[in-house]
């Protein structure tokens, strides 16, 4: 609906004719970041609202994921800092070991150097001149999407207080018993060197071939089935369940291991699924976490015949080969000796793989430092089970619970040089010591410190607490924590909300570290498919802010962010948001151009029209129905609770019946609309504010001259103004100039085109009528006035008939022929829809939908042959 009007007051105005993010955007965000506006006062009366930022790798960059959680983030800081919040968003990055260090030895390779040929210092300060000179590159893409962070208290995982945060729960936790070393198996990185967390583990179904081995001979035969046959030369053992009874006369017996010699028991152990394959599992202790349980059940010995390389360190004709040598290797020299009793390729198995690198992982028994979950995952789990920390959506919470409720002790350790180095150190005579952040670590000939630095999750597991200053007792700390929302995606609810649990209830006396936890979905392309760069779906954001704005990005990923749900994207859903702001730009520049005053005070309900009460009730409404969507962390629901009000009741309405009053009302009439048009205008830029910041700065400073809506009030409801009545009457106008403008369009008539027309009936909204033919272009009938076309509507009030004398207004003879050419068409459609349900062998065989289809059809252009045969009748005839 068009938002232009002939003969139109016109009033200055600032603001350009369009809005122009690229121009406006980074200047707007500059000043908001010199007043001041985002950074916190710990010293503040006010009640505390705090976020930390998930803090991104220091190698990264903004991708869609990060730009929907920064925006879910940003829009609740500022509301609350609009609701009159103490708000702390705190900002920083973690030091990403692997990751970084990766992206440093790449560096290196480039110069023809590497980190052993530089040693682990000259290194370490290596990575530091990188961080320096290219990291951080994410924290300038935030400023871009309008981040509100409180870039005075940036951090870094690295950074002095918060390594000492990290050094102190080590040492608190060595010293309770729950941080201890011992040789487990372990996810490992050959390209890497490196142990891995689970998180840096992606799995994937890999082709590959699963062979079935016999072991021994005759009556004590024993066939095995496995994906690694390389691994064979790592068996102890052979395990059956104890209650397989074709197995039973092999237990406690031996069988040889092929092409080695060895003699290995087959053990009983009911781990063993003995409905899967032949029921007999070969035991690989040291490279395979299952069988490491069962070898240390049954106390079997646990060779690794593989080093940090996956090279083979078995004796024999095999050593020195890659694992993935190795493998056909063996398996040809088993096929020799006739010990292949079947084979299956292609086969499909889940493989982990390196997330860094991709290379696959190889389970490992390795010596590393672990940390005891049982009694951290319980406290965890006790503080969402108590309320103290609430999940969304709550459905989620089962995940959570799962996760907590069954975790497995935690390796800590890292074979890297980037990071938190651990904290232990080992003496000549065996002595190992433990130094906490105040300590005097030991040192004289022989004292050596363990090479390994901490995983980093370990350290971003204490976020909450290190960035507010924690162990230390600080005025952050004391105002700001817990923290009141973490937003993050459900994908690493286990990885990393759940460490910082942890951490946060162990060591903060109970206190969690989060009020809320919000889980958004991932970021999938319009097909609902994984974004990812080898399908070429990939969307940036940063290509988004410069085709179609920051706002409209961000108003995109707040409008498909339901809890816990995926989100697909496309790029016509950006350029949807885009022309939002357009139409706000348009609407808030014509209310403007045409006197809105925000000033107020509203005049009371008495005086305003039924037009103005209706958009006041509204408006109230939609702020009460913003406020609980916010409070439930429904942000998709609040932007288009937002979008609906503005775009329809908003600009396609009340602008178009202000228009009237303003045009056509008295002195006190059209001050009374601009009043209403400024309130109605000032309270959405407010609600959409948090959505949209720099588009919404723009117009909301032009229209009241305040300094800015970062800082100014969140709206609430305006009562007294719900007219039940005027609603109703509203409904019925809003009915009748549908139904007017549908009617216009079948009779050929352009929109912008006047027509001679009489309302007549009950139903006639009383006091509207001047307001409905300014809207529909209808003119009074005069003398000569002759009927052409009519339209009865039912409305709420009653019937109304429309009667239009269309003579002056279309080409009667191109009328006719548009009309004659229709009409053929649909006596076409009814002759063939005729025919076919005529057809008593195609009914017969037809499907009921299809027939049913058929008759709709039929139906339809029966009634647009009665239709255009009616109106053909009503056009004059021609001479």
């Amino acid at each position: 609906m068009s938002i232009v009007t002939e003969n139109a007051p016109q009033q200055k105005t600032d603001l350009p004719g369009a809005w122009d993010p690229a121009a406006e955007e980074a200047p707007i965000y500059d000043r908001w970041v010199a007043a001041g506006y985002f950074t916190a006062d710990a010293t503040s009366d006010k009640p505390p609202f705090s976020i930390v930022l998930p803090p991104p790798n220091v190698t990264g960059s903004l991708h869609m994921g990060h730009a929907l959680n920064h925006t879910l983030m940003d829009a609740m800081s500022r509301r609350r800092r609009m609701q009159g919040y103490e708000v702390l968003w705190l900002p920083g990055m973690d030091h990403a070991g692997i990751a970084t260090q990766n992206v440093v030895e790449r560096q290196l390779a480039g110069e023809g150097l590497s980190r052993h040929a530089l040693g682990r210092e000259k290194f370490v300060e290596r990575v530091w001149d990188w961080k320096a000179e290219y990291g951080g590159k994410i924290l300038g893409q935030m400023k871009r999407l309008g981040d509100g962070v409180d870039w005075s208290r940036e951090r870094f995982t690295m950074d002095e207080n918060l390594s000492k945060a990290v050094q102190t729960v080590f040492k608190n936790f060595y010293d309770a018993g729950l941080i201890y070393r011992a040789e487990r198996i372990i996810n490992w990185c050959p390209r890497c060197q490196t142990a891995l967390s689970d998180i840096e583990v992606d799995h994937s179904d890999d082709e590959g071939e699963l062979v079935s081995i016999r072991y021994g001979d005759g009556a004590d035969a024993i066939v095995v089935a496995t994906t690694r046959a390389e691994t064979m030369l790592g068996d102890t053992a052979v395990a059956v369940h104890p209650d397989d009874e074709r197995y039973a006369h092999l237990v406690d017996t031996v069988v040889e291991l092929p092409l080695t010699g060895r003699k290995i028991p087959v053990v009983a152990d009911k781990h063993v699924d003995p409905e899967f394959g032949t029921g007999a599992v070969k035991v690989t202790p040291a490279h395979d976490p299952n069988d490491f349980e069962i070898g240390r059940r049954h106390d079997l010995p646990m060779p690794a015949i593989m080093n940090e390389r996956a090279e083979i360190t078995a004796p024999g004709p095999f050593e020195g080969l890659d694992r993935f040598e190795a493998r056909p290797a063996v398996v040809a020299a088993l096929r020799e000796q006739g010990r292949i009793v079947a084979e299956k390729r292609p086969y499909l198995h889940a493989v982990g793989h390196c997330s860094r690198c991709d290379t696959v992982v190889e389970p490992r028994l390795s010596l590393q430092w672990w940390v005891k979950v049982a009694e951290l995952a319980k406290a965890a789990g006790d503080a969402v089970r108590d309320g103290r920390t609430e999940i969304h959506p709550a459905e989620l919470e089962k995940r959570y619970f799962d996760w907590v409720d069954n975790m497995h002790d935690w390796t800590i350790s890292r074979q890297l040089w980037w990071g938190h180095r651990i904290p232990v150190w080992y003496g000549p005579d065996g002595e190992t010591v433990c130094v906490g952040p105040d300590e005097q670590p030991p040192s004289g000939p022989g004292w050596t410190q363990d090479p390994d630095v901490l995983d980093t999750w370990f350290s971003s597991g204490l976020w909450p607490m290190s960035t507010l200053g924690w162990p230390d007792e600080t005025a952050d700390l004391a105002k700001f924590y817990p923290t009141s929302v973490l937003s993050t995606g459900y994908d690493i609810l286990f990885f990393w909300v759940v460490r910082m649990m942890m951490f946060g209830v162990q060591q903060m006396d109970g206190a969690q570290p989060f009020d809320h936890v919000y889980l958004h979905g991932l970021i999938r392309d319009a097909n609902g498919k994984k974004m990812s760069k080898s399908r070429g779906n990939v969307i940036d954001p940063l290509e988004w802010m410069d085709a179609y704005g920051a706002d409209a990005t961000r108003f995109t990923l707040a409008r498909g962010a339901n809890p816990g749900t995926d989100m697909a994207l496309a790029d016509e859903w950006a350029a949807g948001s885009r022309n939002f702001c357009t139409k706000l730009w348009n609407a808030s520049r014509f209310a403007m151009l045409n006197g809105a005053d925000a000033s107020g005070p509203l005049p009371p309900a008495g005086e305003l029209t039924e037009a103005d009460r209706w958009i006041l009730g509204r408006l109230a409404a939609l702020v009460s129905e913003v406020d609980d969507l916010f409070e439930e962390f429904q942000f998709a629901k609040v932007a288009n609770a937002l979008y609906q009000f503005t775009w329809n009741e908003l600009c396609d309405w009340y602008l178009e019946l202000a228009k009237v009053q303003l045009y056509q009302g008295d002195e006190a009439r059209v001050a009374a609309t601009r009043l209403v048009l400024g309130h109605v205008l000032d309270t959405v830029l407010r609600l959409l504010h948090p959505f949209v910041p720099f588009v919404t700065e723009k117009l909301w400073t032009a229209l009241t001259g305040g300094a800015s809506l970062v800082v100014a009030a969140w709206p609430k409801p305006a009562a007294g103004y719900a007219d039940p009545a005027a609603d109703a009457h509203i409904a019925d106008v809003q009915k009748l100039i549908t139904e007017i403008r549908r009617f216009r369009a079948d009779q050929g008539l352009k929109p912008a085109q006047k027509v001679l027309a009489r309302l007549s009936g009950d139903g006639v909204p009383a006091g509207h009528e001047d307001a409905i033919r300014s809207l529909v272009r209808l003119t009074p009938p005069g003398d000569g006035f002759g009927v052409s076309a009519a339209l009865e509507v039912a409305l709420a009030g009653g019937m109304v008939m429309v009667e239009l004398d269309t003579s002056a207004a279309i080409d009667v003879a191109a009328e006719r022929k548009r009309l004659q050419k229709d009409l053929g068409a649909a006596q076409k459609e009814l002759a063939q829809t005729e025919g076919k349900l005529g057809n008593e062998s195609f009914i017969a065989k037809a499907p009921a939908p299809v027939i049913e289809k058929i008759k709709l059809r039929r139906e339809t252009a029966a009634a647009d042959i009665t239709r255009i045969e009616a109106r053909l009748s009503l056009l004059p005839q021609l001479p």
